[in-house]
Formats: structure tokens, C-alpha cells, sequence
């Protein structure tokens, strides 16, 4: 297991990257902040979620500036309907532009994308899930999934690996993946029905969580995504773990737990290059 995303800043802009993913040189990817965009309070200010009840004017407008921070055309941008299902696809150019300024043509129930055409920007969006994001730069076949306790549960992280390795030839000991900032231990507050899920996902050995009040647990659900990565056959070594959770640190994310109303969204973001 790696540690730590890096910390990139562009003009205001200030966005997360991984270093064993930039040192393949062959993709161009970034964990947003909620800095240097132009939505106002309570989605100040890089709001990129179209979904929040934010004016769809200000999260194209953030759209724009860090698609053009990656070298990207927001018209290549492909995001899933997010429905903290388990449904993975592979996309590629033909579906370039789905979901980049409306949510209705989003890829329905989508909670995963692959692709292993170049100029496609990936993309998901978060505010306290866990981001997971791959590159098999042997194949050239990038993915990410949006991995809530529900995704979690469903194993979504080994379902977009084992398509990776079905549809796109990839083998799991070549797969770089990363475990974006997400809600931590330290904040996420679970009940028995959660737990329970989790149980009957977990491959043995204690599970990360530690007890809180009667019937409740506090979940380290990042490193239980870490846990079932490593069960779907990707090395300890090719996993970076951002470890910052979204709800402790407010100067840099949104956290939809923390805000306990409305609130922006981050967004991860993957495209091969050319």
C-alpha cells in the first residue's frame, strides 16, 4: 500500500493526483477540492455536481475550468447516473458528452466506467463515498467507481476489476489503483444493518471499525474497499490510499455528513492520453 495522493494547484484551483499514476505517463487524472470555482455558498466553490440544487450555469462554468486545468474539452467528459449500484460499462468516444451539463443523459444506473480509448474523461462524483480510481498501463484501460457503503457492499471495486480483466484483457497484478479521500473512521458513524453488510463482503480477520454507541459502529469504509481490492487480486504495493477524510478537513472538501444539508460535490476524473 502506497501513501498519498499529491496536492496540484492551478491559477485558484487545487486538485489531488496520484504519483504512481503520473509517473506512467499515460494518463491525466485529478481528485478535486472544493477550491477555485465560482458557485456560491452553501456550494462554495467548486461545485461540480449538477445534481444539488446548484445553478447549472455555475457548475458548467467549474466544469469547464478543470477540464481545462487537465488539458481537456468538457465535451469528452462521460459520467454515470450514480446509483450506489454495482453496474460497470465500458465506455468510449460514442458516449463522450454523456452527463458533461445535464444530469438527465447521464448513463443510466451506471455506477462504474472503463475505457480504453484515449480523450475520454471518466468521470464520478463525490462528497463523502469512496472514490476508486484504476489504470492498467500495460493495456492502456483506465476505470473508476463510486464505492458508498452500498457500492461497497456490493463489491463494485472487484466488479470493475474483474472487468477489466474479462472485457479488456488486463491481468490484476498490472492494475494500479487508488483509494480517494472519502469519509474516515474518525466520522462515519454506521448501525447493524451496515455492519452486517459489510460482514457478508468481508474475506476474514478483524473488520476496520471500532464500537461507538450501542448497536452503532465507526466504519473505516476506505480501508474496507482497500481489503476487498486486494481480494480481487490487485498488489498491496499498486494501492494509494489518499487517507484525508472529506468530513475533518472543510477547508479542502464537501461532505454531504458534515454539511448535513445541502452541499457541493468533488469529482474524480481519469482520460488517457493520446
Amino acid at each position: 500500500m502506497q501513501g498519498g495522493f499529491i496536492l496540484n494547484k492551478s491559477g485558484e484551483l487545487a486538485y489531488l493526483t496520484v504519483p504512481s499514476f503520473t509517473a506512467t505517463g499515460s494518463v491525466t487524472h485529478a481528485f478535486t477540492t472544493r477550491l477555485g470555482g465560482v458557485s456560491p455558498t452553501p456550494y462554495g466553490s467548486l461545485n461540480l455536481g449538477l445534481h444539488v440544487g446548484d445553478e447549472l450555469r455555475y457548475v458548467v462554468a467549474n466544469r469547464q475550468r478543470i477540464c481545462q486545468a487537465l488539458g481537456a474539452n468538457m465535451n469528452w467528459l462521460v459520467a454515470g447516473e450514480q446509483v450506489h449500484g454495482d453496474r460497470v460499462v465500458t465506455v468510449g468516444a460514442a458516449q463522450a458528452g454523456r452527463g458533461a451539463i445535464s444530469i438527465d443523459d447521464a448513463l443510466p444506473g451506471v455506477d462504474a466506467l472503463v475505457t480504453d480509448e484515449p480523450l475520454v474523461l471518466l468521470s464520478s462524483y463525490y462528497a463523502d463515498c469512496v472514490p476508486l480510481l484504476f489504470l492498467d498501463p500495460m493495456r492502456r484501460v483506465i476505470a473508476l467507481a463510486h464505492a458508498g457503503w452500498k457500492g461497497t457492499v456490493q463489491n463494485i471495486g472487484t466488479k470493475t476489476v474483474h472487468h477489466m480483466l474479462e472485457m479488456h484483457g488486463c491481468l490484476a497484478e498490472n492494475i494500479l489503483a487508488a483509494v480517494g479521500p472519502a469519509i474516515g473512521a474518525c466520522c462515519y458513524e454506521v448501525d447493524a444493518p451496515v455492519m452486517e453488510a459489510v460482514e457478508r463482503v468481508w474475506p476474514g480477520g478483524p473488520i476496520p471499525a471500532r464500537p461507538g454507541q450501542p448497536g452503532r459502529w465507526w466504519l473505516d469504509l476506505p480501508a474496507v474497499n482497500w481489503r476487498l481490492l486486494l481480494g480481487a487480486g490487485v498488489r498491496a504495493e499498486n494501492i494509494t490510499m489518499a487517507g484525508c477524510c472529506t468530513a475533518c478537513c472543510e477547508d479542502l472538501f464537501f461532505s454531504y455528513r458534515r454539511q448535513d444539508g445541502p452541499t457541493g460535490r468533488m469529482a474524480s476524473l481519469i482520460m488517457l492520453q493520446c
